[in-house]
C-alpha cells in the first residue's frame, strides 16, 4: 500500500521510500500512514531486508507541513496529531527490526532531520548548498517528546545537541558530519548504492543478529519515551501553536517557502 507522498519501490530486496511532496517534501498525515505501512511490511516479513529513506529534488525533507500546522484550530487538534500520529510513527521508525538508512539527497531540516536521526545511519552527498539543522527555536515551537530524545540519541554529545537546538543554525554537510548529524559522505551517484551495501552488510549475517543488537541498543530509550508520552500534558505543552507571535512566524515562513 502506497501513500501518495511516500513512494515505494523494491530494489535488490530492499524497500526504498522516496518522500515526494511538492518542492520541499514536507511531512503530513499521509507520510506517517505510508511510513507505518512500510515498517509493518519490513517487520512482519522476511523480505525486504531493510529500508532506505530518501527524498526527491533538492530536499530530503523540510520538516512538518506548515499548512497542516496552520490548519489546527485548537490545542486538542495539535495534541491529537502529535500524540496519536507523529509520536507513534517516530517510535515505530526508531525501533524498526530491519536496518533503516537515511539517504540524504539534499536539505534536511527540522522534522526532516528528526526522521533521519531515527534511522540507523545517515549518508549524505558533498553538495555544498545542502543544509542540515533544527530551526524550531526560531519559529517558536518546542520539540515533542520523541523528537528531542531521538535527535539526542544520534548526536556525538549533549553539547552538540544543545547547540543544534538552541542556536537553530543551518549546517553544511561537513559540519553536520563532525557533530554526528551525518555519518558518511558519498558522491551523489553512489548514494543509494552505498545505502544498499550497508543494509546487506548488516542484515546478511547468520541469524540476522542485527535485529537483536538493534533492539538491545535502542530499547531502553524506547521504554523511556513511551513512559514520557503517557505522562506528558500534550495540550498544555503545545498551546504555543496559538500564540500570536508564533502564528505570525509560521505564516511568514509558509509564505516565503511558497514563493
Amino acid at each position: 500500500m502506497e501513500a501518495f507522498m511516500l513512494h515505494q519501490r523494491i530494489e535488490d530486496d530492499i524497500l526504498i521510500l522516496t518522500i515526494e511532496n511538492g518542492r520541499d517534501n514536507s511531512l503530513t498525515h499521509e507520510f506517517f500512514t505510508g511510513l507505518k505501512s512500510a515498517i509493518d511490511q519490513a517487520n512482519n516479513n522476511p523480505s525486504p531486508k531493510g529500508i532506505i529513506i530518501t527524498g526527491s529534488g533538492k530536499f530530503f525533507s523540510s520538516g512538518f507541513n506548515l499548512p497542516l500546522f496552520l490548519s489546527f484550530k485548537t490545542p486538542k487538534e495539535v495534541a491529537d496529531f502529535f500524540r496519536d500520529i507523529e509520536e507513534p510513527g517516530m517510535l515505530d521508525l526508531f525501533m524498526c527490526k530491519k536496518p533503516v538508512i537515511a539517504a540524504l539527497n539534499g536539505h534536511t531540516v527540522a522534522g526532516g532531520l528528526i526522521i533521519a536521526m531515527a534511522c540507523d545511519y545517515k549518508i549524505a552527498t558533498p553538495n555544498p548548498k545542502a543544509k542540515y539543522g533544527m530551526s524550531e527555536i526560531k519559529i517558536g515551537l518546542p520539540l515533542a517528546v520523541t523528537q528531542g530524545e531521538i535527535v539526542r540519541f544520534g548526536m556525538d554529545s549533549d553539547r552538540n545537541y544543545r547547540d543544534l537546538i538552541y542556536f537553530g543554525q543551518m549546517l553544511d554537510v561537513n559540519r553536520a558530519r563532525e557533530i554526528g548529524v551525518v555519518d558518511e559522505i558519498v558522491e551523489e551517484a553512489e548514494l543509494i548504492n552505498r545505502a544498499k551495501q550497508l543494509v546487506s552488510l548488516w542484515i546478511d549475517n547468520p541469524g540476522r543478529a542485527f535485529s537483536r543488537l538493534k533492539y538491545l541498543l535502542r530499547r531502553p530509550l524506547h521504554e523511556r519515551m513511551e513512559k514520557m508520552i503517557k505522562e506528558y500534558d500534550w495540550e498544555d505543552g503545545l498551546k504555543c501553536f496559538f500564540q500570536d507571535d508564533v502564528r505570525k512566524t509560521l505564516e511568514f515562513v509558509q509564505m516565503a517557502m511558497s514563493k
